[in-house]
């Protein structure tokens, strides 16, 4: 009896601490990949995981039907390029009743929340969605309104932490407004959120900060202290995502809006494409994070609990790499919905917890495309690197990247081998005029894996004309160091 009242003890522990664990996180799933898993699979393995909250990027037809009667909380998604679409308001409900209305049911989906755009304000957007945005929004929590779902179901828009800041002068979080050049926009937009009862959604990235600035200092980007933190009217500040999160709050109560839910959207740290995005520091940087999420510390402005989105599940084989190489790779799970490293997301830190992978994955044959050993005219192998990375993922080549450290034979037989795998392994993928050879042993080097692609009918074998290009500039840059 005495055991019993004990098991049943330590189960009650468990699921108060899970509560506070893995019930307050959710994800981003992304589905910029040339071979996607089925969403079948990926809602399973979300709910293998006790993820019970997820963030799309649209609303795409088989992932809302695999994720209807999951229970799973979901935010549905307007893509930016159809704001303008939008603006009107008979347009906006159409997309309302196709996209939530028709899943709103017992056994449906279970919609929380719409985005409305991603991070339209980005100033590397040049204004393009500055008067689009909030006439989508009004008109999508509107329409939403008089479906008579307005009290479940909110609008909300994911924004970067660029939307705010503070001055040069007085560089601490009580010091943060909204950008000048959007102040209208973001009070106009904040008024409407708080009229509707919605949350402020933004996106933090520590891993930015390091990225942006090489004298950033280092240990600001984690969580496990720092010899001189900053000093905010009495307030110390250790690390850049509570200083970035109560920048916002001060920027809000400057607008009358202090006491605002907020959503963390996005965060999380990539494992590859920089020589700081790998996996030890992913593995600091979530050690430090899931513990303070599980304990409900929350911020030194919002001590308590804050729902947050990891950004993201699964690695992205063609999102474009324009902001860097490493955009391709935030995922918790590799492109296969294999686990990167030991993660554990109730926040208990248990250093040898793997999340659990996504089953009954079936890969292509254990074969390989390489160059030549004995390949004497090279005088087009520029051009054929060139070629297969334009139309596959050479990011882990780039400079201190995970496979930074082959040799020029090297680095060719990866972008070979990355487009025969894009290309399902076709024997004329393996041609390059003659420079490329097939082999069915595992060219794998050290830290640098050669990649078995996933078999799998859900694929896209050409890119997109303007995936490519917004490629081709950071692609060439990658190409003239792979040849130094």
């Amino acid at each position: 009896m005495m055991w019993s009242r004990l098991r049943l003890l330590g189960i009650l522990v468990l699921l108060i601490w899970d509560k506070g664990g893995v019930e307050s996180l959710g994800v981003n799933w992304g589905t910029m990949a040339t071979h996607k898993l089925a969403p079948t699979v990926v809602v399973e393995m979300l709910k293998d995981n006790g993820i019970k909250k997820v963030k799309l990027f649209d609303a795409e037809q088989s992932t809302m039907n695999a994720l209807a009667g999951s229970d799973i909380e979901v935010m549905v998604a307007i893509p930016n390029d159809q704001l303008s679409a939008m603006g009107s308001y008979d347009r906006a409900k159409e997309w309302v009743r196709r996209n939530v209305t028709r899943f709103s049911f017992k056994g449906g989906v279970n919609i929380k929340y719409v985005a409305v755009g991603n991070e339209p304000f980005l100033t590397s957007y040049n204004n393009s969605f500055l008067n689009t945005t909030f006439p989508a929004l009004r008109n999508i929590q509107n329409a939403i309104n008089e479906a008579g779902f307005g009290d479940s179901i909110k609008a909300t828009v994911p924004l970067n932490a660029d939307v705010y800041g503070s001055p040069a002068s007085n560089p601490v979080p009580s010091a943060g407004r909204f950008r000048t050049d959007i102040s209208d926009q973001m009070t106009q937009i904040v008024q409407f959120l708080n009229q509707n009862k919605a949350p402020f959604t933004i996106n933090i990235y520590p891993f930015l900060s390091l990225y942006a600035n090489e004298h950033f200092p280092v240990d600001y980007a984690f969580f496990d202290g720092v010899t001189s933190p900053i000093d905010d009217n009495g307030i110390p500040y250790t690390n850049v995502f509570d200083a970035n999160f109560d920048t916002l709050v001060s920027s809000l109560k400057a607008v009358g809006l202090g006491d605002m839910e907020i959503i963390v959207g996005e965060v999380g740290w990539p494992t590859d494409g920089d020589r700081n995005a790998n996996t030890n520091y992913a593995l600091r940087f979530y050690r430090g994070l899931l513990p303070r999420l599980a304990s409900n510390k929350g911020t030194p402005l919002r001590p308590t609990y804050i729902e947050v989105y990891l950004f993201g599940l699964l690695d992205e084989d063609i999102k474009s790499i324009a902001p860097g190489n490493f955009e391709r790779h935030w995922g918790i799970f590799r492109y296969d919905g294999q686990p990167k490293f030991p993660m554990d997301l109730s926040g208990q830190n248990s250093v040898d917890k793997y999340l659990v992978g996504a089953r009954d994955v079936t890969y292509l044959a254990n074969r390989w495309c390489m160059l030549r050993p004995d390949a004497k005219d090279v005088s087009k192998l520029a051009d054929n690197i060139n070629f297969a990375c334009t139309f596959s993922d050479c990011t882990p080549l780039g400079y201190g990247s995970s496979c930074n450290g082959l040799d020029a034979n090297g680095n060719a037989s990866y972008a070979f081998n990355m487009y025969f795998q894009g290309q399902n392994q076709k024997p004329s993928a393996c041609n390059f005029e003659g420079l490329a050879v097939v082999t069915d042993q595992n060219i794998s080097q050290a830290n640098c894996n050669f990649t078995i692609q996933m078999a799998t009918t859900s694929t896209s074998t050409r890119l997109s004309e303007e995936v490519v290009l917004s490629s081709l500039l950071p692609i060439t840059t990658l190409l003239l160091f792979l040849l130094l």
